[in-house]
């Protein structure tokens, strides 16, 4: 028996389903509500190209594709959840895709016709998964609520990245899923922190509400300006463990500000997982990490890619990654999970300064630790 609902997201290609993902979990998250999203499909997408300035994201998203391996490194992620799940499977799921329908307990249909409609009720009945909503998408027109029990029924309109959702349907819907995910929030917390591998763990959003950086609803705004007082206040050089959502930045600077300790990171596919040890040599072709070096304002752009789309943590080990030329200030960039990222910036702790970019600040990136007089921790030189 699982002890976790995860909701499959289902529906054709361009009927906004990653868009309404983004939008539920934003509305989750206001609310409290412990869960996660679970990308199911290699195309790039995440809750960050719904916040970042579209014209760079259009420019990052770089569509992948299906593989044996990746639906095997979902289907795993699905069986050893932490949490409960929100998941986007993609639009055209084939046959030896399907295993993934398999690990999940609930579906939510977004279809723009008839057609895709029946193709969509007929897939998810054949993996015995009951359909907490059947909507319809539109271009044009208003938002419906049309019934709300045994299934939610109803139109969406005009689901387009940057559109932020607020209708009867919607908010019945994420209604629906808070109801289905119903944990309590601080027993859950209290769970999780009680299995950390080591004394200390930082609580990221508790932390927050300490050091009073300001909330979105429920969820903390952390900002650049906010890394010195951080850094300030946690001890250096004592094993952490780093738990809740917070930007990529702030995990990696945490695991710079700890070491040569380690530190522990709990990712809700995962448990608690260390950071893997990397080695400097050039990647070679095919290997599962990649990277491109540009030069950037006053230093070197690091562009970290994954080109299956993902990377199990047993394979990250050892993997190796471009040596650099001393003294060199470094940006790091890519669409990583954060366990590899923090990897990546112990394995470049020796430069003179560091940064890391988060699409959310636009051309810049920002600084997470720096041995020089310029930049300081928290600048956020561009790219």
């Amino acid at each position: 028996m699982e002890l976790f609902p995860a909701v499959l997201i289902g529906g054709p290609p361009n009927s906004g389903k990653s868009v309404l993902t983004a939008n539920l979990t934003q509305a989750l998250r206001r609310r409290g509500v412990q869960h996660y999203v679970l990308r199911a499909c290699p195309d790039g997408e995440g809750d960050w190209t719904h916040t970042a300035d579209q014209e760079r994201v259009r420019t990052i998203i770089v569509p992948r594709a299906w593989t044996p391996a990746f639906v095997d490194h979902v289907c795993r992620d699905l069986k050893g959840r932490h949490l409960p799940l929100i998941v986007d499977v993609g639009g055209r799921p084939r046959p030896w895709q399907e295993p993934i329908f398999d690990h999940c307990t609930h579906a939510i249909l977004l279809t723009p016709d008839e057609a895709s409609r029946l193709t969509w009720l007929d897939l998810i009945a054949r993996h015995g998964l009951p359909c907490l909503a059947d909507l319809r998408s539109a271009l044009k027109g208003e938002a419906r609520l049309e019934a709300e029990r045994p299934v939610l029924r109803g139109t969406l309109v005009g689901l387009e990245w940057g559109v932020q959702l607020h209708n009867p349907l919607f908010e019945a819907l994420t209604g629906r899923l808070a109801q289905l995910f119903a944990y309590d929030a601080q027993l859950l917390r209290q769970t999780h922190l009680r299995l950390a591998p080591v004394e200390t763990t930082v609580d990221l959003d508790r932390l927050a509400r300490t050091l009073g950086v300001p909330h979105h609803g429920r969820q903390a705004a952390w900002g650049p300006r906010h890394l010195p007082i951080v850094l300030d206040y946690l001890p250096e050089a004592t094993p952490l463990g780093l738990y809740g959502r917070g930007p990529n930045w702030l995990y990696a600077a945490l695991a710079l500000h700890a070491y040569p300790q380690p530190v522990y990171q709990f990712d809700v596919r995962l448990g608690w997982v260390q950071p893997p040890a990397l080695r400097h040599a050039m990647p070679r072709a095919g290997t599962p990490l990649q990277a491109t070096v540009t030069q950037s304002t006053g230093g070197l752009h690091l562009e970290f890619t994954l080109p299956a789309g993902y990377l199990d943590y047993g394979q990250a080990e050892g993997l190796a990654v471009p040596p650099v030329p001393p003294g060199r200030g470094l940006i790091l960039s890519g669409k990583l999970p954060h366990w590899l990222l923090t990897a990546l910036a112990v394995a470049y702790r020796a430069a003179p300064w560091l940064a890391i970019y988060q699409p959310q600040q636009g051309n810049r990136a920002v600084v997470i630790h720096s041995r020089v007089a310029t930049p300081t921790v928290g600048a956020q030189p561009r790219l």
